[in-house]
C-alpha cells in the first residue's frame, strides 16, 4: 500500500502544480534548496515517501530470500526491486523536465508494474501459506433442493397486513439495496463529465438518477420473475416476493414493464444514448446475466459485472451526449471490482449456491482460488482507480481515500485469508462497499466541491 500511495500521489502530483513547484532533483531550487510552497512541499514529501517505501521493499525482499519463499513469490518481487530504482529515476527526469506526455505515462505504468508484482507475490504467498491442498471442489454443481411442494410461506391474511406485505413485497423487487450505490456510480459519472465538458444541470441529474434508479427496479424485478422456482426452494431466497406468492407473475412482468418504459422515457429525455445504455443495463442484467451466464458458467461473476459498470458510462453520457476515456476508465474500475466483491458473497454462501446448482467460483474452483482471485481482482481495482487518478478533475482528496480505504479492504481480504469464515467473507464484502461508496464520493467531491 505504500507503493500504493505513491502510485496516486505520484499521478495526482503529475497533473497539478506540485510537479512543477519544485523542478530540481533530489531537492528544489538548485537541487538542495527547501521548497518555498506547499505545492513543493508536497513533492519533496512524495520524494522522502518514496525512500522511506524503497526501504520497506528492501527489508521485505531481505526477509523473502532469508525465508527461501517460493519461485513464483520471489520473481515478483524480484521484478518490483529491479523497477524500483528505474522509476526513481523516470520521477527525477519528470520533475526535473516536465511532467507532460510520454514521460508521465511511463513513469504511471511502471509504477503499476511494481505494486502489481507486489500483489502477486503477495497472492501466491498467501496461497502457499492459507490454501487448502486437499480441497476438491465439485465442478458444475447439480441442483439439490427440496420440491417445490414443500414450501410453505407465512402470508398474512387479514386485510391490511396483507396491504402492507403487498406494498413491501413490490418494493423489495426494485432491488433497493442496489439503487444507492449504482446511483452513486452514475453521479461519479456525471461528476466526472462535467469537469471535463460542462454541461451539468439539476434536471440533467435529476433524470439521469431518476431513470437509473427505475431500470434498477426493473432489473430486479424481472430477476425475481425469472428465478422465481429456484427461489422458493433455496433457503437464502424463500421469502421473496414471487416466492411466497405475494405478487402473481402476471402483476410482476407488468410492474416491470411499467419501471422499464419509464426509466427509458426518463433517459431519452436527457439522450437518446443515454436511453439506449439504459435499455441495455436492463436487458443485460435480466436475461444475459440472470437466465445465461448465472446457471451456466463460473465467470457469471466476472462478465456481469458488465451490468453495474454501465450506469458509470450513462452518468458520463447523460453529460457529454458521447462515450469518452472518462467514463470507459470509471467502468472498468467498477467492472473489476464487481468479482472481488461478489466473490466474498459467493464463499458466504457457498453452500447455499451449490445446492441451487449455480457454478459459482468457490464451488466450482474451491475456497482457496475463490480468496486468491478476489485478491487478484482487488489489486486490478486499484490499478484501474491508479489510472483514474491521472484525470485533471481528480486531486489529492480522491488519492487519499482511494489508498486509505483500499488498504481497509485489503486488510479484510488478507484477514479473510486467514480466518476462512462466513464472518470474515462478510466482512470483506462489507470493506468493499465501503472502499467503493468512498472512492465514488471522493470523485464527486474533487470535481464538483473542490
Amino acid at each position: 500500500m505504500g507503493v500504493y500511495l505513491l502510485l496516486l500521489v505520484g499521478a495526482t502530483t503529475a497533473v497539478t502544480d506540485a510537479a512543477a513547484a519544485c523542478t530540481a532533483w533530489p531537492a528544489c531550487g538548485d537541487g538542495f534548496a527547501t521548497p518555498t510552497t506547499l505545492a513543493g512541499w508536497v513533492a519533496i514529501g512524495h520524494r522522502i515517501a518514496a525512500v522511506a517505501v524503497g526501504l520497506l521493499g528492501v527489508v521485505t525482499l531481505v526477509a523473502a530470500l532469508r525465508a527461501d519463499v517460493e519461485r513464483r513469490v520471489l520473481v515478483p518481487m524480484l521484478a518490483a526491486g529491479a523497477l524500483y530504482p528505474v522509476q526513481a529515476g523516470l520521477g527525477a527526469l519528470v520533475a526535473t523536465e516536465g511532467g507532460g506526455g510520454t514521460l508521465s505515462a511511463l513513469h504511471l505504468v511502471v509504477g503499476m508494474a511494481i505494486f502489481g508484482g507486489l500483489v502477486a507475490a503477495l497472492a501466491w504467498s498467501l496461497e502457499s501459506e492459507t490454501g487448502d491442498p486437499s480441497e476438491s471442489p465439485t465442478g458444475h454443481p447439480e441442483p439439490d433442493l427440496p420440491p417445490a411442494e414443500s414450501h410453505d410461506p407465512d402470508v398474512p391474511t387479514a386485510p391490511l397486513a396483507r396491504a402492507k406485505a403487498t406494498a413491501n413485497a413490490y418494493f423489495r423487487m426494485m432491488k433497493p439495496r442496489l439503487m444507492w450505490l449504482l446511483c452513486l456510480v452514475a453521479s461519479a459519472g456525471m461528476a466526472l463529465a462535467s469537469a471535463t465538458t460542462g454541461g451539468l444541470s439539476p434536471e440533467i441529474v435529476l433524470a439521469t438518477l431518476g431513470g437509473g434508479v427505475l431500470s434498477i427496479g426493473a432489473s430486479g424485478t424481472f430477476n425475481h420473475v425469472f428465478e422465481r422456482d429456484i427461489d422458493r426452494r433455496m433457503s437464502r431466497t424463500n421469502d421473496r416476493p414471487l416466492a411466497t406468492d405475494l405478487v402473481p407473475v402476471r402483476n410482476a412482468i407488468a410492474f416491470g414493464l411499467v419501471l422499464a418504459a419509464a426509466s427509458l422515457a426518463l433517459f431519452a429525455w436527457v439522450n437518446v444514448l443515454a436511453a439506449v445504455l439504459g435499455l441495455a443495463a436492463i436487458v443485460f442484467y435480466s436475461v444475459v446475466y440472470t437466465l445465461m451466464l448465472k446457471p451456466n458458467t463460473v465467470q457469471n461473476t466476472v462478465v456481469g459485472g458488465a451490468a453495474g459498470a454501465l450506469p458509470a458510462l450513462i452518468g458520463w453520457v447523460a453529460v457529454t451526449g458521447e462515450v469518452g476515456l472518462g467514463g470507459l476508465v470509471l467502468a472498468t474500475v467498477i467492472f473489476l471490482w464487481t468479482p472481488a466483491h461478489f466473490y466474498n458473497l459467493a464463499l458466504a454462501y457457498k453452500d447455499d449456491y451449490e445446492r441451487g446448482g449455480f457454478p459459482m467460483m468457490p464451488v466450482v474452483r474451491g475456497e482457496t482460488t475463490t480468496r486468491k482471485h478476489i485478491l487478484w481482482y482487488l489489486g486490478a481495482t486499484l490499478v484501474a482507480a491508479g489510472v483514474l487518478a491521472a484525470t485533471e478533475a481528480l486531486g489529492l482528496l480522491y488519492a487519499l481515500t482511494s489508498v486509505a480505504f483500499g488498504g481497509l479492504f485489503l486488510y479484510f481480504v488478507v484477514r479473510l485469508h486467514y480466518e476462512q469464515s462466513e464472518r470474515a467473507a462478510f466482512r470483506a464484502f462489507h470493506a468493499s462497499n465501503a472502499y467503493l461508496g468512498t472512492v465514488l464520493l471522493a470523485v464527486v467531491v474533487d470535481t464538483l466541491a473542490l
